[in-house]
């Protein structure tokens, strides 16, 4: 069958290519995506090509199908699958797999298996690892919001905190805590408060920062101080005037914090941060840099006398990600806030290239349609009766993507 998907041909070379798709094997599964949302990792690889640790040498003659954080429908299922799976069915997969003890994973290495398609072909590594999820949500953008959902609940699962001479690592943010989300006003930013204001093991204080005071004030308007309170969180938006290292420790006492996360690779971030821990505090370095040389310096003293200690990680598991689909199915997340740009198949190529110059958070692409990327703060403006139709309806949803607006624009838009 024909496929148009876009393919990693080389370093910033990434095209709309119309191709013709194999049949599938008996260990695998032909998915039809419907949606898939633009992650940061996806520019890293696309400008650095066949250097990428998940990319293969070869793709100029066997291009890659980019994008892993998608959302569809099942269309054919391998009869090794059949008894588990069946046409019809909502998906979305984890894509952080083990493949052949490589790195390489859906979304940057593999000819026929990525998001940023009308169909894909799930590899017999994605069933055999039971990363092909059933999603029951209302919307197919929130399935692949999930995968970014469950990096964020991967780095809070894998905070530890120690027990005075006894050297057992007690895992997971300190619950009852005090916790700062630095550079964390975008998209992975608000999943993470959303996820820290929501789960089951919340910190007492929550103090975000940004630079970009109106990314830090939307962020204040879509997870607010009174819901976070209603969970026994004291949420606290500072603004760049009062991110100074004094202010934010008063914020925490002379206690200091417990978690304190890194959203951004700036090495002035990364000291705030060490400044800012407690005894036993553990800073999470979320934020994956492209330099390879990238480092910044951290106070070791502290580290033998004050148990300072850092954690990072690199996506989410497979039970990270079913706790994101529960919770999101419950309604107990929305990660609606981290969109603020829809687009086409024909948007996804350039978006990704241009993604650190793009303001906003979230690109979301919907693989069967033709639409320009188009900030969903515009939609209401445009003299396009589609748009302002979609303008119209998130200006009911207090200015955020959802499900009403997503069946509108699948039922009205042009086919690619």
């Amino acid at each position: 069958m024909l496929n148009k998907a876009v393919r990693m041909h080389g370093r910033e070379d990434l095209r709309l290519d119309t191709f013709e798709l194999p049949p599938i094997g008996e260990d695998e599964v032909l998915v039809k995506v419907v949606s898939d949302s633009i992650c940061m990792s996806s520019y890293k690889a696309a400008i650095q090509g066949e250097a990428h640790k998940r990319v293969p040498e070869d793709i100029a003659a066997h291009p890659v199908i980019i994008g892993h954080e998608f959302c569809g429908v099942i269309e054919r299922v391998g009869a090794r699958w059949a008894n588990r799976f069946a046409p019809g069915q909502r998906f979305t997969i984890q894509p952080n797999i083990d493949y052949r003890g490589t790195l390489r994973t859906p979304g940057y290495a593999f000819e026929y298996c990525g998001g940023d398609a009308q169909y894909a072909i799930l590899i017999p590594e994605i069933m055999e690892q039971d990363c092909l999820l059933a999603y029951r949500g209302e919307a197919f953008f929130q399935g692949s919001l999930a995968e970014p959902l469950s990096c964020v609940i991967g780095a809070f699962h894998a905070q530890y905190h120690t027990r005075r001479q006894a050297y057992v690592h007690d895992m997971g943010i300190r619950e009852g805590g005090r916790m700062a989300l630095l550079g964390a006003a975008g998209p992975m930013g608000l999943a993470a408060i959303d996820y820290a204001i929501h789960c089951d093991r919340r910190p007492a204080l929550l103090v975000v920062t940004d630079v970009d005071e109106a990314r830090l004030e939307r962020a204040a308007r879509i997870y607010t101080a009174a819901e976070a309170a209603r969970n026994g969180v004291r949420l606290v938006y500072a603004k760049p005037p009062e991110q100074d290292a004094r202010a934010l420790t008063a914020l925490a006492g002379e206690a200091g914090y417990d978690d304190v996360f890194v959203f951004a690779p700036v090495p002035a971030l990364i000291e705030q941060g060490d400044a800012l821990l407690g005894y036993d505090g553990c800073l999470n370095f979320f934020a994956g840099p492209t330099d390879r040389a990238f480092s910044s310096a951290f106070n070791f003293y502290n580290v033998h006398y004050a148990a300072h200690h850092l954690a990072g990680t690199s996506g989410g598991n497979i039970d990270d990600m079913r706790e994101a689909l529960d919770m999101i199915a419950a309604g107990r997340l929305n990660p609606a806030g981290m969109v603020t740009h829809i687009g086409g198949l024909d948007a996804a190529a350039q978006a990704t290239l241009a993604l650190p110059k793009l303001p906003g958070g979230k690109k979301l692409i919907y693989t069967g349609i033709s639409l320009s990327l188009t900030a969903i703060d515009d939609l209401g403006s445009s003299e396009d009766p589609l748009l302002r139709g979609l303008g119209a309806i998130c200006a009911r949803s207090n200015g955020l993507w959802c499900a009403e607006a997503e069946r509108y624009l699948l039922d009205h838009a042009k086919r690619i």
